[in-house]
């Protein structure tokens, strides 16, 4: 029996929908990298990208479980010598937390040029609409 290796033209792309409201940051984080990744298909193979399109929803109404609110810092350095800032996540979680849930998906993504062409299938909105509509997306239960 002899291994199956996807090629590019074989690869189908389907689009999703994940609504984030009331669920923890990182299982939605987590159940998007599998999708942007294609590891939920049974063709996956790590060398190919073969992942979807994910579409994330109410990304203002994740939760962050425990004390991560208050605790958990997002650093980011200027590249000026010794400006390496840092902000709160109950900052960030006012501010912008469409890129508080890219954030967490980016970190659960490969380093690498298929994580980077994987990231670019990833569509984050604060509300429940989206401008997705025509590509027809399924509802992606987890």
């Amino acid at each position: 029996m002899s291994t199956y290796m996807p090629k590019a033209g074989d690869i189908t792309r389907k689009w999703y929908v994940l609504d984030a409201a009331g669920k923890p940051l990182g299982r939605v984080a987590a159940e998007a990298a599998v999708l942007l990744r294609g590891k939920h298909k049974p063709t996956f193979a790590p060398h190919a990208d073969c992942g979807d399109h994910v579409i994330i929803i109410n990304s203002d109404k994740v939760v962050l479980t425990g004390n991560k609110l208050d605790q958990k810092m997002y650093y980011h350095h200027t590249g000026y010598i010794g400006n390496m800032k840092k902000v709160k996540y109950s900052t960030l979680m006012r501010t912008n937390t469409a890129f508080v849930v890219e954030k967490a998906v980016k970190g659960m993504i490969p380093d690498s040029t298929i994580g980077r062409e994987a990231l670019t299938r990833l569509r984050v909105y604060t509300g429940a609409e989206h401008k997705h509509a025509a590509q027809k997306p399924e509802e992606w239960a987890f």
